[in-house]
């Protein structure tokens, strides 16, 4: 490992603490559907039924909330159109594209270990 959570709180203070805002963030990007919009948005701008295939699974409530929580986290931008039938895509901001840049190597290792980790604890 290139750094832990002893030297992050060195520079950073008590973050991931209880009450602390860092467990918010990692809450709304790291939820299964948190995640999951936001890897379907590295793909580009999306209108909410490209979203809704794309996360197979996710309800129309959840995708709703989840959509509405990343663009108040300014993570997910939402451009509505003034056309009929109404138009809105959603997009992955700068900070986004920033995050994902990061958790995409997360993500590929998941991909990569899924089958032995899940095979694994079903064999133990």
């Amino acid at each position: 490992m290139t750094v832990s959570l002893a030297q992050i709180r060195e520079t950073s203070g008590e973050v991931f603490t209880e009450g602390c805002p860092t467990r918010v963030v990692l809450d709304h990007i790291m939820s299964k559907w948190g995640v999951l919009v936001l890897l379907a948005l590295t793909d580009g701008t999306h209108r909410w039924g490209e979203l809704r295939r794309e996360v197979q699974g996710i309800s129309e409530k959840m995708l709703a909330s989840t959509l509405r929580t990343l663009e108040a986290d300014g993570i997910v931008a939402r451009t509505s159109f003034p056309e009929v039938p109404p138009r809105v895509e959603y997009s992955l901001t700068e900070l986004g594209r920033e995050l994902m840049e990061r958790t995409l190597p997360l993500v590929e290792w998941v991909a990569a270990n899924a089958d032995e980790i899940v095979g694994g604890v079903r064999r133990r």
